[in-house]
């Protein structure tokens, strides 16, 4: 893992337009806050991104019009940054299932995937020294939300 200061921004910004290049006939309201930069493994974050976003996109899919934020928030003298969306949602009370290889909260018929983008989302994040929750109501959106775990953000962006 090579850390260096990144641009969460333009990281998930690009991975973003990567994603919907083949899905251009939907409408996706997408939009990333002003975010600081971070110490982190580019390479890393950008599959932090890839997953994250493709999640928000995939149970949003059938809404007229998805909604997706990307932003960040100081807690505790802590950046916490954070993927919303309008999309399907998740009943809190299976939230401990989440990061767990292969344990899904929607049927395979519901929702294509294999289980484990979660699992490695984590992973990542805690490689970083980070931590990452979700908050969700059913059929009404969910967050992610993430640390990075270093104290030393680098520079706004």
């Amino acid at each position: 893992m090579t850390k260096k200061t990144v641009n969460p921004g333009e990281i998930a910004q690009d991975v973003f337009t990567g994603l919907t290049v083949s899905a251009s006939d939907r409408r996706v309201d997408f939009e990333v806050s002003k975010l600081p930069g971070c110490q982190a493994d580019a390479m890393l974050l950008r599959q932090v991104f890839t997953h994250l976003l493709s999640n928000a996109l995939k149970f949003t899919r059938d809404r007229d019009s998805a909604v997706i934020r990307l932003g960040c928030r100081e807690e505790n003298g802590e950046h916490v940054y954070f993927v919303r969306d309008n999309g399907a949602g998740f009943d809190m009370e299976y939230a401990g299932k989440l990061f767990r290889v292969f344990q899904r909260l929607h049927s395979p018929s519901e929702f294509e995937g294999t289980g484990v983008g979660l699992a490695i989302v984590q992973r990542i994040i805690q490689r970083h020294g980070g931590r990452i929750w979700a908050e969700a109501q059913t059929d009404r959106g969910a967050t992610f939300y993430f640390t990075l775990g270093d104290t030393n953000h680098g520079h706004s962006t």
